[in-house]
């Protein structure tokens, strides 16, 4: 498959829109133009220029590999594009700051995701918006759209839905499932953190963080942080800090509040942030600058929401010692483009069973090693373009899974 841009106006669009009279969105912003008939297409990677081209990538020919693949399943792999193509999957829940806008709205996103799978990890994507919000229906439609990929991605599906499914799917497939959401995030804020502890001479078990956020970012960082090792992490949602002394928690917070928040804090998130090393924002809303100040000395600001972070990078350059946020335009971008191009690559390469805590966390030490002597305040995480990203992120998560044990090839 190719991301192409197809062709942003034709001359039937332009008579139907004089007959109606309808103003064309593209003629104001330059972003509709760009989508205009969507942003990819398929093209065919073996030519079909006469007659016994026909005969072989069609019939007769093909039924000589199906029947193989009839005795061999296995054979699937080899003669199909199953073992590099991803289902970009969604219910148009969660999309991006968007919200509930559905599975058509939600298409311009899976679009997008899917190019970016094939231009920075050279992974083939098919975006696939389902009309069903129930777990259970979405697990079961996947499940059988499943013979025909090699990985399946969950992207912008609500919490706390998007953890039973995840977790349903990876019981029932024997295929990598990943929800970007959560562990994309997570992967990348982990190699950030790192590379901010590794300037400032510290290691991971010495610092304290709080996340603002307990949705399927929040507590995939959590998770990935206590994994790596880190001092101690807190998790606040809208009522304050994930505790085991609250009664109002969900199952999954209920898991949270076992594994974080040794230092037993309560309240609010402002109150947890005193005395804090590092925020991780993945929440929206806006922090108070007294707040932050309260922070430790040479504290690190992750403030991911966007458009608008938790904090804007000019308050928290005030307090802090490194800044870094969700968006394009300020240094130090916690994108998942860092991260999922790579991961699948890298699994679809050996053919793993799954995605593995171990392939997570090495994707996370390589994408942080990429950044190398070049470590500065404003450059704790490489670009996007930076061409040694995938690379260097495919090797280690293939690495990653033959050591432990999920590897196929």
């Amino acid at each position: 498959m190719a991301a192409e841009i197809v062709n942003p106006r034709s001359d039937s669009d332009a008579s139907a829109e004089q007959e109606t009279g309808a103003v064309p969105l593209d003629s104001f912003d330059p972003a509709f133009a760009l989508h205009r008939g969507g942003k990819m297409a398929v093209q065919a990677t073996v030519p079909v220029r006469d007659t016994e081209d026909l005969s072989l990538a069609y019939t007769p020919g093909v039924a000589k590999v199906c029947s193989a693949i009839a005795e061999q399943p296995d054979l699937v792999h080899d003669y199909t594009w199953k073992s590099s193509v991803v289902a970009v999957v969604t219910d148009g829940t969660a999309v991006l700051g968007l919200g509930d806008i559905g599975p058509e709205a939600s298409l311009p996103v899976m679009e997008g995701k899917a190019i970016l799978f094939k231009q920075f990890g050279g992974v083939d994507a098919v975006p696939i918006a389902l009309n069903c919000t129930d777990a259970d229906e979405i697990v079961e439609t996947v499940v059988r759209l499943a013979p025909s990929f090699g990985g399946v991605n969950l992207e912008d599906i609500s919490a706390p839905r998007c953890f039973e499914i995840e977790r349903k799917l990876q019981e029932r497939l024997d295929i990598p499932v990943f929800h970007d959401d959560q562990h994309g995030t997570a992967v990348v804020t982990l190699a950030a953190l790192r590379n901010a502890a590794r300037l400032s001479g510290r290691t991971l078990g010495e610092l304290r963080a709080v996340i603002s956020g307990a949705g399927a970012a929040g507590v995939a960082i959590a998770k990935m942080l206590v994994e790596a090792g880190i001092g101690d992490v807190a998790v606040a949602d809208r009522k304050g800090v994930v505790s085991a002394d609250r009664d109002d928690l969900t199952p999954v917070k209920r898991e949270l509040a076992g594994f974080t928040n040794k230092a037993g804090l309560s309240g609010s998130l402002d109150a947890a942030l005193s005395g804090a090393d590092v925020f991780i924002g993945v929440s929206g809303g806006t922090v108070p600058e007294p707040a932050v100040a309260s922070m430790a000395k040479g504290a690190f600001v992750f403030a991911m929401a966007n458009p608008n972070p938790e904090v804007h990078p000019e308050v928290a350059h005030k307090y802090a010692a490194v800044v870094a946020t969700g968006r394009s335009d300020f240094p130090n971008q916690i994108n998942n483009v860092l991260a999922f191009p790579g991961i699948f690559a890298g699994a679809l390469q050996v053919r793993a069973s799954r995605i593995t805590e171990g392939m997570k966390l090495a994707a996370a030490e390589a994408l942080a090693s990429v950044v190398g002597d070049d470590l500065a305040a404003d450059y704790v995480i490489p670009s996007p373009f930076d061409e040694r990203v995938a690379p260097a992120v495919t090797a280690a998560v293939a690495a990653a899974a033959r050591a432990e044990g999920v590897a196929r090839r």
